[in-house]
């Protein structure tokens, strides 16, 4: 029997997917992308050479892996247009691996128009979206007046396109006062943009389930981190999709009981991009450090990412909520000269008294982070390919977080290219 596996982040996305996804579906018959859109952002390198990808699935550059957008995708067709480009011109024969379902909602310019419209008006308050409309795209799927991309081809989609634009263009002009959309244009390149991936588009839920029953091997491949969930991550700043392993069964049509293992993408200290709750960030010397070193410019919006310690706090919530059952631990390298590290094991409130899992963004802002201070290294750990390459002491932090998250770690990335891997376990080989 073939293997499904998903891979995850558990903190608030960048934790390194991309590149996890790419490593091990060297035997892997299919990578699926289950939720969010081109908001996402996964950087792969091979040979030194950088691939960033924000729709299309990690494993597209892999001969003979079938990639697939599955229906719990928002899909902007000219993002996907732009994607396809770029690989093409690399060599990658993106129309032979990629298929898209045709549930997929559309992202359409209106929702982009809305999206920020929406964060200009909220001012100091925005949640820090990206602006490429994800949010109303995922509004409209929930309300029932989404326009899905299979939709393009049936009668009637006209007239159901111009009721959605109509409703929202009246809140680009009434409420918000900005442009509004042109009807008749964005009519016309829907279904121009639409025709132009109509050989890709398939119902994608029987070529998942078709793979699983010839015993093929399939990776679900996550977008953003589990603490941007819609429902368990820091709400409101959260994502407007399931970034969590249950968003894998309604975003790909695979139920649960199919899926294999877990294995949630933790980076060796934590990043947050926009606004929300942080509790370990860092304003002084050792926050530049990680940021300058780590390269921590958003991969989407080239927005400078926020960073600090460890949390092991956070990264247990995301391993009860997804049921992880094994962590790839990525971008050790990066810690390199640092005298102390720092992991945070709990909070305290004003009291002094230990809070569990705080209840509210507004709740985050009050606690304190309750740190274990632990001896750094000076020898680099860059392309380590196995734990005695390691110095002693990034040993002992590897093995101080496996026990402060309860949780095994079974990769350990040294880093950005796939070779730069320590595989310290073989569960999670396809």
């Amino acid at each position: 029997m073939g293997k499904n596996v998903v891979v995850l982040g558990t903190q608030w996305g960048d934790e390194g997917k991309g590149k996890i996804v790419d490593l091990l579906t060297e035997n892997a018959d299919a990578v699926v992308r289950f939720q969010g859109g081109h908001n996402a952002g996964h950087t792969i390198v091979i040979d030194g050479k950088k691939t960033a990808l924000h729709l299309i699935p990690s494993g597209v550059m892999r001969p003979g892996v079938t990639c697939v957008i599955g229906n719990g995708v928002v899909l902007s067709i000219t993002a996907l247009q732009r994607e396809m480009a770029m690989l093409e011109e690399k060599g990658v024969p993106v129309r032979e691996r990629l298929r898209v379902s045709q549930g997929c909602p559309l992202i359409l310019p209106v929702h982009v128009a809305l999206d920020q419209a929406r964060e200009a008006k909220r001012g100091i308050k925005k949640i820090g979206t990206t602006g490429r409309g994800i949010g109303p795209a995922y509004e409209d799927k929930v309300s029932r007046r989404g326009v899905r991309l299979g939709d393009v081809f049936q009668a009637g989609f006209k007239e159901k396109l111009t009721e959605v634009l109509n409703y929202h263009n009246f809140m680009l002009k009434e409420y918000y006062g900005a442009e509004t959309v042109d009807v008749d244009q964005c009519i016309a390149e829907v279904i121009a943009d639409a025709k132009s991936i109509l050989d890709i588009t398939t119902d994608t839920v029987s070529l998942v389930h078709e793979i699983r029953e010839r015993s093929g091997n399939i990776m679900f491949e996550g977008a953003q981190g589990s603490l941007l969930d819609i429902d368990h991550g820091t709400y409101p700043y959260v994502t407007s999709s399931n970034t969590t392993a249950g968003g894998v069964a309604t975003g790909s049509g695979v139920g649960p009981l199919y899926l294999d293992q877990i294995m949630g993408i933790t980076k060796a200290y934590t990043t947050r991009v926009g606004a929300g709750p942080f509790p370990t960030e860092l304003f002084d010397d050792n926050g530049k450090y990680l940021a300058e070193k780590g390269q921590e410019v958003g991969t989407t919006t080239g927005r400078a990412r926020r960073c600090g310690w460890f949390d092991a706090v956070l990264v247990k919530h995301s391993i009860r909520i997804n049921s992880i059952n094994a962590i790839c631990l990525t971008k050790l390298d990066v810690l390199d000269g640092l005298d102390i590290v720092k992991v945070c094991v709990g909070y305290q409130d004003e009291a002094g008294q230990a809070v569990a899992w705080p209840a509210s963004s507004e709740a985050f802002d009050t606690v304190t982070p309750v740190y274990v201070d632990l001896p750094g290294w000076h020898d680099s750990t860059v392309g380590a390919k196995s734990l005695a390459d390691l110095p002693k002491n990034a040993r002992a932090y590897i093995e101080y977080i496996e026990k402060a998250i309860g949780a095994r770690i079974d990769i350990v990335s040294t880093g950005p290219d796939r070779v730069e891997t320590i595989v310290l376990k073989h569960s999670f080989e396809l």
